[in-house]
């Protein structure tokens, strides 16, 4: 068991350096730089020169990422290039509202998901089961910022239930931040639920078709107890993983819906890099999601191993 953690996670170190170069990569190649965005389109040539040579930018892009890559392996992701502020930081508070968005969808979604899928299996066929089938291929249809704008329209410009825009600080109380987010933290729940509902539904429905399940309903037990005693601890693994997946998207995917809230998170301050140009507060947000990502997924992982002892075998 420990050996198969230790693989897991250096596959997930592998992967993260992977994706550091990627990052890289697509930051450079983006339109335009920094120097011209911060003095203007009246900048000279020359002093567009020197500036550029100031930040770094004039050097060979290879050397700029393994010092990047080095000085971040050590806690460093440098300081952002529009005001010189440590990028570090700048985005631990933006990450904490992150994760706070985040863990509120997830205190909700998850459950629901879950008790959701177990009633749609349980009900395989009936009405419940065909609304949650319905209901969660909509959530999936629609793409997130329009459920973000159709609930702002309803419950803040027309009922006046909840404020436009999601501005937190950091003296506000607990009660008064959730309320706050409580419009960004629904519209994440709705779109993670539908497809944790339809994961848990099919992995319950999968092992419903097991033999020793028909021996279960030929003993006389109960749809429900057979569900919950003998079908769902062997259909956890794919559960698990589903579920670790859309909490990762939780907090990779929350980018369009913090610029939408105007949310002081990671995703909203990696668009304001983006529009000023700044490479490395893009590439630091970059890194934290793939971080973010990877830990998550190896999470998943271990998890499902634990549950089902017969994923530890080689096959």
């Amino acid at each position: 068991m420990f050996r198969l953690i230790v693989h897991r996670v250096i596959l997930g170190v592998l992967t993260l350096l992977a994706v550091s170069a990627l990052i890289f990569v697509a930051t450079e190649i983006l339109p335009g730089d920094v120097a011209s965005a911060v003095l203007g389109q009246g900048a000279t040539p020359e002093t567009l020169a020197v500036f550029r040579h100031e930040l770094g930018l004039d050097r060979p892009a290879y050397i700029r990422y393994f010092e990047w890559l080095f000085n971040a392996l050590q806690g460093d992701l440098g300081v952002a290039l529009t005001n010189k502020r440590d990028i570090v930081a700048t985005i631990t508070p933006k990450f904490d509202n992150t994760m706070f968005l985040a863990g509120y969808a997830a205190l909700i979604a998850v459950p629901l998901a879950v008790g959701m899928g177990i009633v749609a299996a349980i009900n395989e066929g009936k009405w419940i089961d065909r609304a949650a089938n319905i209901v969660s291929l909509a959530a999936i249809s629609f793409p997130e910022f329009f459920i973000a704008y159709v609930l702002i329209l309803f419950f803040a410009v027309r009922w006046h239930l909840f404020p436009v825009l999601s501005t937190v600080f950091p003296d506000m109380t607990l009660g008064h931040k959730l309320y706050v987010v409580a419009l960004p933290a629904v519209t994440l729940t709705m779109l993670v639920t539908a497809h944790m509902l339809r994961m848990t539904r099919s992995s319950v429905l999968s092992i419903m078709s097991q033999p020793y399940i028909e021996m279960a309903f030929l003993k006389g037990l109960k749809r429900s107890r057979v569900v919950f005693v003998h079908a769902l601890p062997n259909a956890a693994a794919p559960i698990i993983t589903v579920i670790a997946l859309n909490l990762a998207y939780l907090i990779v995917g929350v980018v369009v819906i913090e610029t939408v809230f105007v949310y002081p998170g990671v995703g909203q301050f990696m668009v304001d890099g983006v529009t000023k140009r700044d490479l490395p507060v893009v590439q630091a947000c970059g890194l934290v999601f793939a971080g973010a990502f990877v830990i998550l997924n190896t999470i998943a992982d271990v998890l499902a191993i634990l549950v089902n002892p017969r994923l530890r075998k080689a096959r």
